[in-house]
């Protein structure tokens, strides 16, 4: 009942056996989240920082609740405001942080591979918040809650991403742990947007969105991040949505029901329409709810604490 990393790096690093362990006991922290006490002492005695060097909102406040909800006593740093715009070191910041005697970090950082970096010069546990463009496990874990959840298992399950796959860590997270788990993966965007060899890691390739939601049960679309590329891959966004988005007519054409979901945040009229996101197959929402009791187990598995405290 442990988990076979000591951080959580990213999906790449986990074993099936992991992953199933962190959704099961998700399901235990849902049950403490419907309670009219959403409390528990689990990691009462430990201190966590959440280190974000890059702006988030949905993650950010995620963890901190997650550790609210465990007890446990959080420190919150923001790149923007401290010694990091002094030239501060990213290890002569986490030094002086650990310093103060804490356990765990949780951190997002603009450069790919940062957590390994760290990980591999201090002792804390460390959790991957998202590193540049290659990991996001905490996204990709809620969203296999999320689609175990409404579809009651992950094997065999036929999902499709859409849009930005080449700048998306979700989209890697999300490929790495699907197909861990049996699942069929299809990614699908502009040929700008698909990674060159991304067959290799086990998934297939559509250009067209309407035959890919056609042969999915879960569609997971993507936001187009603009902020990542460093020259135009498509003409405009208005073109990207008249051949790319997902919109209620586009749904309506189909001879089933599919699941939607999207990580936030949502562009709305791009790459999803709002009579799609409020819709009764969104389960966006859903989403958001369960990154909390996905991280509380995430926190909960790395402290090793005994599983009585869950009670």
């Amino acid at each position: 009942m442990s988990l076979s990393v000591k951080h959580l790096l990213g999906i790449k690093d986990l074993t099936p056996g992991d992953i199933d362990l962190i959704l099961r006991t998700a399901d235990q922290f849902k049950d403490v989240l419907q309670r009219p006490i959403k409390k528990v002492p689990t990691l009462r005695d430990t201190t966590i920082v959440n280190l974000f060097y890059e702006n988030s909102t949905r993650t950010r406040i995620s963890f901190e609740l997650a550790e609210k909800r465990l007890s446990a006593d959080t420190i919150n740093f923001a790149a923007s405001g401290s010694s990091v715009s002094k030239g501060e070191t990213l290890i002569d910041t986490v030094h002086n942080i650990l310093s103060m005697k804490v356990d765990m970090v949780v951190m997002r950082h603009s450069a790919s591979g940062a957590p390994h970096f760290l990980s591999r010069h201090i002792n804390a546990s460390i959790v991957n918040a998202g590193d540049g463009i290659n990991e996001h496990p905490t996204q990709a874990l809620l969203d296999a809650f999320s689609i175990r959840e409404r579809l009651g298992g992950l094997e065999g399950k036929k999902v499709a991403l859409l849009g930005d796959i080449m700048h998306s860590r979700v989209a890697l997270s999300n490929i790495y742990l699907l197909t861990k788990m049996g699942a069929e993966v299809t990614v699908c965007g502009p040929p700008t947007l698909i990674p060159k060899h991304i067959e290799k890691l086990g998934v297939r390739v559509s250009y067209n969105v309407r035959e890919t939601l056609a042969w999915c049960d879960v569609a997971n679309v993507l936001r187009i991040q603009l902020e990542r590329q460093n020259k135009p891959l498509f003409s405009t966004l208005r073109e990207y949505s008249l051949y790319y988005g997902v919109n209620k007519a586009l749904l309506d054409s189909l001879n089933k029901e599919i699941v939607i979901m999207h990580p936030g945040p949502i562009n709305r009229g791009v790459e999803l329409n709002s009579d799609v996101a409020d819709s009764k197959q969104s389960i966006i929402l859903d989403q958001v709810q369960n990154g909390v009791a996905v991280r509380m187990a995430v926190l909960y598995l790395l402290a090793g604490k005994k599983e009585e405290a869950l009670s």
